[in-house]
């Protein structure tokens, strides 16, 4: 198999990061956010896990770990295209409450449209999606530790988002998180807040 399947992810996510950048500023202006520092461990460990997985550097560490038929290549690519568009879906639906780090919005709204009602917080998914089938293109060890650690990222962002809109939005969130998987459709989970103690009433 060529590496053309491979080149064609990498410019998926090339393309994905470039249109998230170019629509950055469509959001609302922040009202609050989590203690300082808090939002350091995902950030650091989102990342890295991204880095060792896409950066060239990385994939040219250890051999493959197997070969692919190239239709099997190229439906993964079909695949991470979905897997982002996925992500855009959200984001249209997340209109301005979008933030890049965990914040609160102002007049910041509960979605539950579009992807908003399969889980809570699609464009992680989305962003799972995309990766699974990236790593599953390269097959080398350091984009599958990568990968693992990126899904790890996400998933402490998505934990300390929901510590956190249940401690601002109170109970709305919690009836919302009890409804709706949290990563994957048919999955639920919610833990109740920690670290905030008594949700706010709004």
């Amino acid at each position: 198999m060529t590496t053309t399947p491979i080149i064609a992810a990498l410019c998926l996510w090339a393309a994905w990061f470039a249109s998230w950048l170019l629509v950055r500023d469509w959001s609302k202006p922040t009202l609050a956010r989590p203690a300082r520092g808090a939002q350091t461990l995902y950030t650091l460990v989102v990342d890295a896990g991204f880095l060792l997985m896409v950066a060239p550097v990385f994939r040219a560490l250890g051999p493959r770990l197997y070969a692919l038929p190239a239709p099997v290549a190229w439906g993964l690519v079909a695949g991470a295209a979905a897997g982002f568009g996925v992500c855009w879906w959200a984001r249209l639906h997340l209109g301005g409450n979008w933030s890049w780090s965990v914040t609160l919005k102002e007049h910041h709204a509960i979605i539950d449209s579009g992807p908003y009602r399969l889980v809570r917080h699609p464009i992680y998914t989305g962003l799972i999606i995309a990766g699974a089938c990236t790593t599953t293109l390269v097959a080398k060890t350091p984009s599958l530790a990568g990968y693992a650690l990126m899904v790890a990222g996400l998933w402490i962002k998505a934990g300390l988002e929901e510590r956190f809109l249940t401690r601002e939005l109170g109970q709305d969130y919690v009836a919302y998180a009890r409804r709706t998987a949290m990563l994957l459709p048919g999955v639920r989970w919610f833990s109740r807040p920690r670290e905030y103690g008594a949700t706010r009433r709004r």
